[in-house]
């Protein structure tokens, strides 16, 4: 791999790691603010987006057609996660009943944040997701069974897919049951996605997407929830303090140096090319202007849509600028498909 191949597949990384930790920072910050029953309303609707987005559409792409129900669907759950950085165990005991196990640390609550996270939220997404996959397989018998759940202090989320004798009834779909344990572990019953389509920079561009997508959904869903002012409000100053906090971690990613208004150009454009996105860095006075186009952030979105995100997502930025030594004021102007940034020495 080249030298700027490896540059652009560290961006990437970064880009993965900081849609990540947005997403942390602004579930803690509703859980903090607006209560556990509002973030596990949250999550219920984020989740349930993002499986009518991509369960089913993804099933051919990881090799899982025509497979059992249960199977197919415990697959793809741990390789669906897998792809995208979350660890996760797959044991098969039949045809009718797999088990997923995901393991620590836990992707979505990073380090010790997971203490501040309310069992609502697991819920919420166990409703929205695990519930829902006989209903989008047409399978009214595939339920669900959590055995153990991340905020009880058991062994951290692990349960599975089953096709029972009967229909289910909607509250059947999801069921608890902290009695009982997932069998033995087999190393070599792990599933592996179809040879020869998933290298290197494919898994980083997924791991990417996999973390932007919670965020291109999860600021729409908290909308639904809040109301657009509110969400704006927690949006932005989650995403700015995200920016201030993961700088120095971006910064070592891409080989930036903390200085002034050209070196935070330097840094954004290097960054922005982990989105696939195209910069032109153009040195205007005492500031340096940045042409950004392509805004993968927001492709496909709606117009209200889109303006809430891009809203939400320029703060990323600005905290970032903002976690240099030296003072600057940055300023973004949306436009067509593209943002103008304007930096300079305050």
């Amino acid at each position: 791999m080249s030298e700027a191949s490896e540059k652009i597949l560290a961006a990437i990384r970064a880009q993965a790691d900081l849609h990540h930790q947005y997403l942390l920072g602004l579930e803690l910050m509703v859980a903090t603010r607006e209560g556990p029953k509002i973030v596990g309303d949250w999550m219920f609707r984020l989740f349930r987006a993002q499986h009518e987005e991509k369960f089913l559409s993804s099933f051919q792409k990881l090799g899982l057609d025509g497979l059992p129900d249960a199977v197919a669907c415990a697959r793809y759950h741990v390789l669906s996660n897998n792809m995208g950085g979350v660890g996760v165990e797959y044991i098969e005991e039949s045809e009718t009943k797999a088990w997923v196990r995901f393991r620590y640390p836990r992707w979505m609550y990073a380090g010790p944040a997971i203490c501040g996270v309310p069992v609502e939220a697991s819920r919420g997404f166990l409703k929205g997701w695990y519930a829902q996959n006989g209903v989008s397989l047409r399978n009214p018998r595939l339920g669900f069974v959590c055995v153990s759940e991340d905020m009880t202090g058991q062994f951290g989320l692990c349960g599975y897919f089953q096709e029972f004798d009967q229909d289910l009834t909607p509250d059947e779909r999801l069921q608890f049951r902290p009695d009982e344990s997932p069998p033995p572990y087999d190393p070599d019953a792990q599933p592996a996605p179809p040879p020869g389509e998933w290298n290197e920079d494919r898994l980083a561009k997924a791991n990417r997407n996999y973390a932007m997508e919670y965020i291109r959904n999860g600021v729409r869903k908290l909308c639904a929830v809040l109301g657009r002012d509110r969400a704006l409000e927690l949006g932005k100053l989650s995403a700015r303090l995200t920016g201030l906090q993961q700088y120095h971690a971006m910064a070592a990613s891409v080989g930036a140096v903390d200085g002034g208004p050209a070196e935070a150009a330097a840094f954004l454009s290097a960054m922005f090319a982990g989105m696939g996105d195209t910069c032109q860095v153009i040195p205007d006075g005492d500031h340096v202007r940045i042409e950004q186009s392509g805004l993968r952030i927001v492709r496909g979105l709606d117009e209200e849509a889109r303006e809430t995100l891009l809203a939400c997502w320029i703060e990323l930025w600005r905290g970032a600028v903002h976690s240099h030594r030296a003072f600057m004021d940055i300023e973004a102007q949306p436009g067509d498909n593209a943002l103008t940034w304007s930096i300079r020495a305050r």
